[in-house]
């Protein structure tokens, strides 16, 4: 009781779906870069939301 329901229409999943897997196309041809070895004193490109763009 007491849970909410959000709808997700079927665009949206789509839109999702083909954000992450270019993603994962992307992190196989560029791995990413270990974050604690690669800082170098400046500003660090971290994406604290999980990478979402929404």
């Amino acid at each position: 009781m007491g849970q909410i329901i959000q709808f997700v229409s079927k665009s949206e999943r789509e839109r999702i779906r083909l954000i992450q897997e270019a993603r994962a196309i992307y992190d196989s041809i560029f791995p990413p870069a270990d974050p604690v070895s690669e800082r170098s004193g400046g500003a660090s490109a971290h994406r604290s939301d999980g990478g979402n763009l929404a």
